[in-house]
């Protein structure tokens, strides 16, 4: 059975004190059947770390380079990440890809870099609205899955989590129906097991990211292919996030 996470992504959001209140109240302890973590802004990566050791919440990046090293001014690589105890790390996020220009190819060498490091990427994968409204979806995430499958080979999925964020949901308050969740992880699955097989594909973690709530999180992780959620905004809000966390913890039992 496929163990559910709950991946919050605080994005470009915190301070040494608004993070400690948040932390302090995020408090999982005792909840079973399911993962948790936070991929949060590198420069607090160190009080994260602190804050979480020991708890039932991991930590993660928003993203990393290609390279391992070198003269990449501003640049953060997989093996920084490790040191400050990383254990996941986003790659593809849809706001990489549409404002700082990531496509295919690079977000598939950040993949490997990731792996590289001994860190589990949480591949993102997803279309805009006008690619639903023409019918693309299907051929859009097929394209972000096969990018990384051609570069890090199919079986590499087996230490990954994928994670899919229709644009259109994504801060705007839309979420896709569970109908429409389950039909594209279904679609993610399928195309996996084409891959890689049908053991990987049904052991691998598919999110589901776009406007996820405390209201609407048990009815999306009820759908069969929903192993849990990539949380924006929710995940800033302690209580908000833990509800979320329990409503996963309920489906992984």
């Amino acid at each position: 059975m496929r163990q559910p996470l709950v991946a919050g992504n605080w994005k470009m959001h915190g301070s040494l004190a608004t993070n400690q209140r948040l932390l302090d109240k995020a408090g999982l302890a005792g909840l079973s059947g399911a993962r948790f973590a936070v991929c949060v802004p590198f420069p607090y990566l160190f009080q994260v770390g602190q804050a979480l050791a020991g708890t039932a919440i991991a930590w993660g990046a928003q993203t990393l380079s290609e390279h391992d090293s070198g003269a990449y001014t501003g640049e953060v690589a997989g093996p920084m990440l490790r040191d400050f105890g990383c254990r996941y790390v986003l790659a593809g996020h849809s706001e990489r890809r549409s404002i700082y220009g990531e496509r295919d190819p690079q977000v598939a060498a950040k993949f490997v870099a990731a792996q590289r490091a001994g860190l589990t990427p949480i591949l993102c994968v997803g279309e805009t609205l006008a690619e639903r409204e023409s019918g693309a979806t299907e051929a859009v995430v097929g394209s972000q899955l096969d990018a990384v499958i051609d570069a890090a080979g199919a079986k590499a999925l087996a230490e990954a989590v994928v994670a899919y964020e229709p644009v259109w949901a994504i801060g705007t308050g839309k979420t896709a129906t569970p109908g429409q969740a389950q039909a594209v992880h279904e679609f993610i699955r399928a195309r996996v097991a084409k891959a890689a097989g049908d053991a990987l594909a049904s052991g691998l973690a598919i999110l589901y990211g776009g406007s996820v709530k405390a209201s609407n999180a048990a009815e999306l992780f009820a759908q069969r292919d929903v192993d849990g959620g990539l949380i924006g905004g929710a995940s800033l809000v302690a209580d908000d996030f833990v509800a979320i966390c329990r409503a996963a913890a309920a489906k992984g039992h």
